[in-house]
């Protein structure tokens, strides 16, 4: 009998399939700008949840602002001003940043997410005074790092307009950061700057990946302190655990794979041990996968 799956399930099962980064980042978006249209007009003293939140959360690009308030620089780009505003940054990231996560791992992809997005923000501090200062709020410019980033993986990977024939991603990118540089400083509301600082720093960011640089390294620390934090105590009541086997490697940046005598798979073991799992070509992924599988 023929049993059809429910939107719920279907939806479920395809959102767990987007890449873990962006699947969190998007659904924080989401989350916030669900409460912004839920709560946003309650009033308290005067004014409205969404305007302390926007005055609160918001980047504020004045020098003083962002050295005394640096939670800015992170909280700003899950604050949005509207339905397509998120929309559209959230299908970008979507569209390509699949690819660029499953392409460099989901540390790296951290970094380069993050890394955009202040670095966006630090542009515009350093140009505030040439097109004044505003409260800037939303995932744009951590986008179009990751959008830089697709177009230096994939230049020749077609994207579809609506109304256009497919244009190589390297024309479509470049297109839009030339469109930001040309209306620049127009009042039009659009934080071209943050676009521009994070487009900039995007690239910077994957060649230097490319050029063998552990991105990885810097989320390492914080994933280890964020696990210190949340590690459950041990206690009389629970249940001993069982002993380790000493034949077995233990990295943090890949699964678990019993020792063997195979050289090659110590030597992928030792480079995860140096630079990480991101650290790996994708042939020697695609390696320490197969070898995994037949322990």
């Amino acid at each position: 009998m023929y049993q059809q799956e429910s939107f719920g399930s279907a939806f479920k099962r395809g959102f767990m399939r987007i890449p873990p980064v962006i699947r969190t980042i998007i659904a924080i978006n989401v989350i916030v700008f669900v409460f912004q249209a839920l709560f946003g007009g309650i009033q308290i003293g005067g004014q409205s949840i969404i305007r302390y939140m926007v005055f609160y959360l918001g980047f504020d690009p004045s020098f003083f602002t962002a050295i005394t308030q640096p939670w800015r620089f992170i909280t700003y780009m899950f604050l949005h001003g509207g339905g397509f505003h998120i929309l559209f940054n959230m299908l970008w990231l979507w569209w390509l940043g699949r690819s660029v996560e499953e392409a460099i791992g989901p540390r790296s992809f951290i970094v380069l997410f993050f890394g955009a997005g202040i670095g966006g923000a630090i542009f515009h501090i350093a140009l505030s005074f040439l097109y004044g200062t505003s409260l800037v709020i939303g995932a744009s410019g951590a986008v179009f790092g990751v959008m830089v980033a697709f177009a230096y993986l994939f230049p020749r990977a077609p994207i579809m307009l609506i109304l256009l024939p497919p244009i190589e991603a390297r024309f479509v990118v470049a297109g839009l950061i030339a469109f930001d540089v040309i209306f620049i400083g127009q009042g039009d509301g659009v934080a071209r700057l943050v676009h521009l600082g994070g487009a900039g720093v995007g690239y910077l960011l994957i060649k230097a990946h490319y050029q063998g640089a552990d991105l990885s390294k810097y989320i390492r620390p914080v994933e280890q302190l964020w696990k210190g934090i949340w590690q459950e105590k041990p206690s009389k009541k629970t249940k001993a655990k069982k002993p380790r086997n000493q034949n077995m490697y233990s990295v943090s940046d890949a699964d678990i794979v019993e020792e063997t005598d195979q050289s090659e798979l110590d030597q992928i073991l030792e480079k995860i041990s140096r630079e990480g799992y991101d650290g790996l070509s994708a042939e020697e992924k695609k390696k320490l996968f197969e070898l995994s599988k037949r322990r």
